[in-house]
């Protein structure tokens, strides 16, 4: 098999994730600047609920629409020109968001690039899913959230580095440098070719299928064996049919319970607000943002680590590993605000936190969707999976200002343990595990067909 383009292809792709995670975390270095710049915009007359969902929350309600609507580009143009799209957000996202003269402005472009965040986390796990071998599918999906916690960290130094050496407007040099890597990205992408499963599913052209398949393969055998087991799949499948059926019932509780418990981890609401939370707990504001780098560090070195691990000890095992690391980390927090604990115990319990998460649903989750639903649609149980996933991110990290100082730190830390804990149970009880197995093998064995 030729690794070497398979990986040059997957890591391509992958590099939408690097834009998802810099385009979504670059707001916490600029939130507070901004809040105080446009502090007299209300909703409802709070300037924080303003703040939360109009000018945090608007990459996120975009990221909503991209993840609802995304699967229908992905079907209809195919996985590569809806990756090259979806550079275009990213780039027309960063130098408008940079450039606004007011709030509702500057909502709108990074409502934009929202847009192309959920659109990513459908068309580039769909892709590398489709062309990956089984035995390593795993790592390789999970490339796309190696470079989203990568996009993740660059970030934050990024932010740290501007707001140091850049005195007037810093924010907008943190919110408008992504331009860069997403021009970058998206001319890369002409160079990658179409998913094979999408040609046959979608296009029925075996013969273009199969050119692909050509560049991976040496041998006609496997070229072949692929290629029938996309065409005999597609014998039992019915075009009209949805993800909605009652024979999908499995992968579609599947799809939504990760996501759900992904969420309600608190992963995107203490990444967002990462400054603002070491500040509650009392540490200084250069503090915070080292604090935010090491949070990003963390996130870097434990998906390496869940990269290595997922092909091994498989999907299952790292979302226990992860669900235990998040009751006891998160516990830990709810205590120190609770106790009011100072010193190094938050961070270091946030450090564990973002480690449990890199190594379990981080690792997981995008490989999980990518991997339940059956070829034709795969595009729309990734769109339902995501878009569970993202109106809960936009929702959550939405809140977080106003019930920080409503019900306070104490409580938020202890719902979001409490979440992890009725996770572990779901997976002792439903989840199943696909390492080693085909895409079709794996849908096959999760369709009712009673």
């Amino acid at each position: 098999m030729n690794t070497k383009k398979l990986y040059y292809w997957s890591i391509t792709v992958a590099l939408a994730g690097f834009l998802f995670g810099f385009d979504t975390i670059v707001i916490s270095g600029a939130e507070q600047d901004i809040q105080r710049l446009w502090g007299s915009y209300t909703l409802f007359g709070s300037n924080d609920l303003f703040h939360g969902i109009v000018i945090v929350g608007a990459a996120l309600w975009g990221t909503v629409l991209g993840a609802i609507f995304g699967a229908i580009p992905n079907d209809r143009l195919g996985r590569k020109k809806t990756l090259v799209f979806i550079g275009v957000l990213y780039t027309i996202s960063a130098i408008g968001s940079s450039m606004a003269s007011d709030p509702w402005i500057f909502a709108l472009f990074r409502f934009i690039g929202g847009i192309g965040v959920g659109a990513s986390t459908i068309a580039a796990p769909s892709f590398i899913s489709e062309i990956a071998p089984q035995e390593k599918r795993g790592r390789l999906v999970a490339t796309y959230q190696f470079n989203i916690v990568f996009g993740i960290l660059i970030a934050f130094v990024s932010n740290a580095l501007l707001a140091k050496y850049i005195s007037n407007d810093a924010w907008r040099w943190m919110i408008g440098i992504e331009a860069l890597p997403a021009i970058i990205y998206t001319v890369m992408m002409f160079a990658i070719p179409e998913s094979p499963r999408w040609l046959i599913t979608a296009k029925n052209n075996i013969e273009a299928a199969k050119q692909v398949f050509r560049s991976l393969y040496d041998n006609e055998g496997d070229i072949a064996e692929q290629v029938n087991l996309i065409v005999n799949s597609q014998k039992s499948t019915d075009d009209a049919e949805s993800i909605f059926s009652k024979k999908y019932g499995i992968p579609l509780s599947l799809a939504f319970f990760i996501a759900f418990f992904n969420q309600f981890s608190g992963i995107n609401a203490i990444l967002y607000y990462a400054n603002r939370i070491f500040a509650e707990a009392g540490l200084a504001e250069q503090a915070g943002a080292l604090g935010s780098i090491g949070l990003g560090i963390t996130n870097f070195v434990f998906t390496l680590l869940g990269m290595f691990l997922i092909d091994r000890l498989g999907r299952k095992q790292l979302l226990y590993i992860g669900s235990v690391g998040y009751i006891v980390s998160l516990s830990i927090v709810s205590l120190c605000f609770y106790n009011d604990w100072s010193g190094m115990i938050v961070p270091i319990s946030l450090f564990a936190f973002i480690a449990s998460h890199a190594i379990g649903q981080g690792a997981v989750i995008w490989v999980f969707i990518s991997e339940i639903f059956p070829n034709h649609l795969r595009s729309s149980g990734q769109a339902f999976g995501s878009s569970v996933h993202w109106v809960l991110a936009a929702i959550i990290p939405s809140l977080v200002p106003i019930l920080f100082n409503s019900i306070g730190a104490v409580t938020v830390f202890a719902i979001f343990a409490f979440m992890m804990l009725l996770q572990l149970v779901w997976i002792k009880m439903y989840v199943p595990e696909t390492k080693g197995k085909s895409l079709e093998a794996v849908s096959e064995s999760l369709t009712n067909f009673n």
